[in-house]
């Protein structure tokens, strides 16, 4: 006999229990046990008027936030559909099956009002990183770090070329991201990073780097830098920057003095490819910080052309010379007062004019000069011992560890969908990546932290 099912008639009393309705294996469940905001409202309070009516719980706000970047809903507006509809996001952020669901547009007055001057989203990270410390999933041995180029919410219709002049004083005073490029022009992340002038410049986004890294075609971008630790690759630090490899540099330092700072994690390594491998860096590391550089030495000296290159002579630590070949020495250029130094960081090993002129060697040496000079940069005992340790077996350990940089970029733009920012302007671009790493650790923190014992379903 076939069932027919009744019409259905509304109740007068409904007894519905969210928690029982939320399965005990759900993602949510176990990212909610990481999530304390117990500190928020106190920490919102000056930036709050103390007349007026209340306003949207905080709390409420950033729960949402994590929601949309813990599980890939990039539209806000789509967000708050989701949370109406779905019992696990209402659980989680804490509302009834009656309570309304603020509007999207109040998402937007707070990210660039208090959540911004408050500095909150960079609290939060921190706080999801003191929590994996807390759990044991950072060791602080050993750091790798890399950066990834997301686009921007910019086009080059809307751009202009650099020889173009463009009154951004004026365009400032209507846009928030022409406002924040000029706040950021004297930083080393950002205008400083290099005096060189893109092609195109965004009249929407000034600040984002028209680039063809990524080898194709080329588009506005900005890079998200991750200090990662290599135990759980948990995210220890994140930063926005320029796409471009010197502000890139830049903010590993940053990140790395941040981290020794806030949670006093000092790596005994840090592995990195060979974007970092430059002079000035891998000094940076071993004589200011005491940081073995797991890195690939940036090295041009290589010749193809047939001839001695800079590898062939060897360098006598003891006497400062090089001897070549055939052993004869090259001694550096004299000044007043020591070695001659360039404006570059480089001195100058001549050999002997008569030592060459003489030599069996000399066409395969120096064919077009009279004597043979060889450049040495004064960081070159950092680069010799970067070239050690590339070596060892902890190298080839740490070359294969530091491609877990990779995979959670990999997982942020295909998992957590943050392939193109929302937000314009450096900080719409820090509010991003800070909120992307940091529900990466929660996600993180729920896959490898179990559940105690299992949930009422």
């Amino acid at each position: 006999m076939m069932g027919e099912r009744t019409i259905m008639q509304g109740a007068l009393f409904y007894g519905f229990d969210l928690e029982r309705h939320v399965p005990a294996d759900h993602l949510i469940r176990s990212i909610d046990r990481f999530v304390d905001l117990s500190g928020i409202r106190e920490h919102l309070r000056p930036f709050y008027s103390e007349m007026g009516r209340p306003s949207i719980d905080p709390e409420l706000m950033i729960r949402m936030l994590l929601v949309g970047y813990c599980f890939g809903i990039r539209s806000e507006r789509r967000l708050c559909e989701e949370v109406h509809l779905n019992l696990a996001y209402r659980w989680f952020c804490r509302l009834d099956l009656e309570d309304a669901v603020p509007d999207h547009s109040t998402f937007s007055k707070n990210r660039h009002g208090r959540f911004r001057d408050s500095d909150l989203l960079r609290q939060l990270f921190e706080v999801s990183v003191q929590r994996c410390i807390d759990e044991g999933l950072v060791g602080g041995d050993g750091f790798a770090a890399d950066a990834s180029l997301i686009k921007a919410d910019a086009n080059k219709q809307r751009s202009a070329a650099a020889s173009d002049e463009v009154d951004w004083q004026a365009l400032a005073t209507t846009r928030r991201s022409v406002q924040e490029y000029l706040e950021v022009l004297d930083d080393a992340a950002w205008g400083k990073a290099s005096e060189v002038q893109p092609k195109f410049v965004s009249k929407s986004d000034p600040a984002a780097q028209w680039t063809g890294a990524a080898k194709g075609h080329a588009f506005f971008a900005y890079a998200t830098n991750y200090l990662i630790d290599l135990k759980h690759a948990v995210i220890v630090d994140v930063e926005a920057s320029r796409a471009i490899r010197q502000a890139e540099v830049g903010a590993v330092r940053t990140m790395i003095d941040r981290v020794d700072e806030r949670f006093g994690l000092y790596p005994e390594k840090l592995a990195a490819d060979a974007a970092y491998g430059a002079a000035e860096m891998l000094s940076w590391l071993v004589h200011d910080k005491g940081i073995e550089p797991h890195i690939p030495v940036i090295d041009h000296s290589r010749r193809d052309d047939g001839t001695f290159s800079r590898a062939d002579f060897i360098y006598d630590h003891d006497n400062d010379l090089y001897r070549c070949p055939e052993g004869k020495v090259l001694l550096p250029s004299q000044r007043q007062g020591g070695p001659a130094i360039d404006e570059n960081g480089f001195m100058r090993y001549f050999a002997r004019t008569k030592d060459c002129k003489v030599c069996d060697m000399k066409p395969r040496c120096c064919p077009k000069t009279q004597a043979r000079k060889i450049p040495r940069s004064i960081h070159e005992g950092a680069r010799d011992m970067a070239r050690d340790i590339a070596k060892t077996d902890a190298y080839v350990t740490s070359r294969n560890e530091r491609k877990k940089v990779e995979m959670l970029f990999a997982h942020l733009k295909r998992i957590l969908r943050l392939d193109r920012l929302r937000l314009r302007g450096p900080n719409g671009a820090r509010d991003e990546f800070l909120l992307a790493a940091t529900a990466q650790n929660l996600r993180k923190l729920a896959k490898v932290v179990p559940m105690l014992r299992p949930q009422l379903a």
